[in-house]
């Protein structure tokens, strides 16, 4: 078991494989951090009293506040005297309270609960421990719960407030995690960015007073992603201590850290407090999203592979999570609106013959729409362009030998609609303030059980229409005239239950989530969804950076990523064909263009990129993930590997970026091999040990060219070769 509690149940030790958390309960009550980073060793008879020292020395009612200021707390709350960033914040009637939660017991649980309408992390193995603090002048509980997977060394952090007292009360901030970090020197790495540049990472030193991220767009959003880590300054991809953080939600976020007076780091996430007002009536309990929290000895990199491990066996479900995903081509950029039932035969017919598993039909099939302006909302077939509507195209699809996928956007509604001539009021909006339109569309409002319950009988009626085996749920703009209170909230809730409701109910369903590209990829998608389009920009160089950054968190497996025509769409850049399928072998495999119009040797070209494809799937998206030396560092190149858990096969991706006369030759470090096996490399005769790969490194032979790229496989020389 992960938990071990002192005998006088004041301190609490969570284990991981590589870590430790250990939380201390002060002799005034006051509920302490004390320690997390590498494992300790401390045996059954361990004296906790020993450290009580890192909780402080206690207070004379003359010196409190000295005492709150500079307390490790391990839920801050405003007040009395911690004037640090904190986590809660509460209103009665008459205006914000201070707040003082006192440790009021705990309770061990043998497995994760789960939490009421929000997606979170599950396992069996998830050993739980819940703290609870109460605050007596308003009899409010504070539930801080904490799950150990100690494989994945992950705590997963999640918090609850129940008021047990007579009237009402609103929450105004629940951020769910706080850790407090000694004093040192840290960088503070993000992801930031915009549409078609999603998830930049930007490392910057942690000074004095606040740094954060956050969104307020109502979505995680394409600018900002609720992760940030805490690093030692001289932290890089295999060395140094890392401090991960994730928050599993889909909404408005903040994520905080804040270097006190005296040189101690504090670390917040959760909610945004930005126009959050939350009723909490008498009897009643709110649920936050949970944190995740990664510590890591062994570098970012180390961080990212504990990430992944934890999200492919206990964040990602259903039927997708182990299965290899069909190889599909989607027709947006091959067609956009301008396409008829005979059109998407012809491209599944071709696409059929290169071994393409599944036609996508993109936006444009419904309503009377043939530009972005209309119909949203009336998910009725446009029989004019599709006569015989959904069945006949799906049976014509199938005839050919492929599987069928549709692409909607169910939280959007067009002014010229029918949807929306019914129910003006459905929208989000303000009273007596025009509500702004985005991309040509409204938000409907998820918070009202009415507006969810008819949206989602349209997706029924659509999908019970014929066989279709894949969704794409788009969400093309970020949420505008909020009325202040609960309805950011209530809307990601309102999301979650419509996409919860639509894999059990059709629980053989591939649901791929998109917004506007990448601008919703977060660990609470991908609860629902086993991949997330990764971004609207497909040039192949692009999404080096942007695929690069992504899996600073999330694996490789949920990264939606096509081969698209050439010049792009969106840069006009021209790369080879073979460069485009090897980027988007680092992720869900697939097709962005007109297979009827391209030459026969790219046609050839995919045949041969689908068999790689069906290779490497495994090693893709089960083992570990290494990020080399690349264009972000200053070279020439971007390089990445994975190694399969056993050690016994790898396969590098290299794509020259860049080309300059008489500079050195490249030499690439691989990681992650063992150093005693010999490996056979799959461009030449030679088998090199591990060892030597590692230290002395590898020179890629073949791609010289700019935007060249190369894929080399290593497979264990078995003693029987020898």
């Amino acid at each position: 078991m992960g938990i071990s509690i002192s005998g006088d149940s004041k301190y609490f030790q969570m284990d991981t494989k590589n870590s430790t958390y250990l939380i201390g309960v002060a002799p005034d009550g006051f509920l302490g951090h004390m320690y997390y980073g590498e494992k300790l060793q401390t045996g059954r008879d361990f004296d906790y009293d020993g450290l009580s020292w890192l909780l402080g020395k206690g207070f004379a009612e003359r010196d409190k506040i000295n005492f709150e200021d500079s307390f490790p707390w391990e839920y801050g709350m405003p007040g009395y005297g911690d004037f640090r960033e904190h986590c809660l914040e509460i209103a009665a009637e008459e205006g914000k309270e201070a707040l003082e939660f006192r440790y009021a017991g705990y309770e061990l649980l043998p497995e994760k609960p789960d939490l009421q309408g929000l997606p979170g992390v599950f396992g069996e193995d998830g050993d739980t421990l819940v703290i609870r603090l109460r605050e007596q002048k308003l009899s409010l509980v504070v539930e801080l719960v904490y799950s150990v997977f100690e494989k994945e060394d992950a705590i997963v952090k999640s918090v609850r407030i129940k008021n047990e007292g007579a009237s009402a009360c609103f929450l105004t901030r629940v951020l769910t995690s706080q850790v407090e970090l000694p004093p040192g020197q840290y960088d503070l790495i993000t992801l930031h960015g915009s549409w078609g540049r999603e998830r930049e990472p930007y490392r910057r030193e942690i000074g004095w007073d606040c740094q954060s991220i956050s969104s307020i767009r109502g979505v995680s959003s394409h600018q900002s992603n609720p992760f940030m880590a805490v690093v030692s300054r001289n932290a890089d991809e295999e060395t140094g201590t890392v401090y991960g953080m994730n928050l599993v939600y889909s909404g408005n976020f903040l994520a905080e850290t804040q270097m006190s007076q005296f040189g101690t780091v504090r670390g917040v996430m959760g909610i945004h407090p930005h126009q959050f007002r939350w009723k909490l009536a008498a009897g009643e309990c709110f649920v936050a999203p949970e944190v995740v929290h990664i510590f890591s000895s062994e570098g970012i990199g180390g961080m990212s592979r504990r990430f992944h491990d934890l999200y492919r066996g206990h964040l990602i479900r259903g039927p997708y999570r182990d299965r290899k995903r069909p190889v599909l081509i989607n027709n947006w950029e091959a067609t956009y609106f301008n396409f008829n039932t005979e059109k998407l035969w012809e491209i599944a017919e071709k696409a059929a013959e290169c071994g393409i598993e599944m036609l996508v039909m993109d936006d444009g099939w419904f309503g009377h729409r043939e530009d972005d302006s209309t119909s949203l909302g009336d998910w009725e077939t446009n029989e004019n362009k599709l006569p015989g509507g959904l069945k006949r195209l799906v049976e014509g699809v199938k005839e050919r030998g492929l599987a069928f996928g549709i692409w909607m956007e169910p939280e959007m509604v067009s002014p010229d609609s029918d949807l929306y001539r019914e129910h003006p009021d459905w929208i989000i909006g303000q009273q007596g303030r025009e509500t702004s339109r985005g991309r040509n569309q409204y938000v409907l409002d998820f918070s009202r059980p009415e507006v969810r319950e008819e949206i989602y009988r349209r997706i029924c009626r659509v999908l019970q229409s014929a066989d279709i085996t894949y969704v794409k749920w788009d969400m093309n703009r970020c949420l505008t005239h909020v009325p202040e209170g609960e309805v950011y909230h209530r809307y990601v809730l309102g999301v979650y239950d419509l996409q919860n409701r639509l894999t059990t109910d059709f629980p053989n369903l591939l649901l791929e989530n998109c917004s506007s590209g990448g601008g919703r990829f977060d660990a609470g998608m991908l609860y629902y969804s086993p991949q997330i389009w990764c971004s609207d920009d497909t040039d192949a160089i692009e999404r080096l950076r942007i695929q690069r950054g992504t899996a600073m968190v999330y694996p490789l497996s949920a990264m939606g990523a096509h081969v698209s025509d050439c010049p792009n769409h969106a840069t006009r850049r021209t790369t080879p064909f073979a460069t485009r399928g090897d980027v988007a072998l680092a992720g869900t495999f697939g097709y962005e263009l007109d297979v009827t119009a391209i030459a026969e040797e790219d046609r050839q070209a995919i045949r041969r990129q689908i068999e790689v494809y069906h290779q490497y799937h495994e090693l893709i998206c089960q083992g570990d993930y290494y990020r080399l030396p690349s264009q972000a560092e200053g070279r020439d190149y971007d390089c990445y590997m994975v190694v399969s858990k056993d050690k016994s096969q790898a396969l590098i991706s290299f794509v020259r970026t860049n080309v300059r006369l008489n500079y050195p030759e490249e030499r690439i470090y691989l990681r992650g091999l063992s150093e005693e096996k010999l490996y056979r490399l799959s461009d030449r005769e030679t088998t090199i040990s591990g060892s030597v790969l590692m230290k002395v490194g590898l020179k890629v032979n073949g791609a010289e060219g700019e935007y060249q790229s190369k894929q080399i496989y290593l497979t264990e020389l078995k003693d029987s070769e020898s």
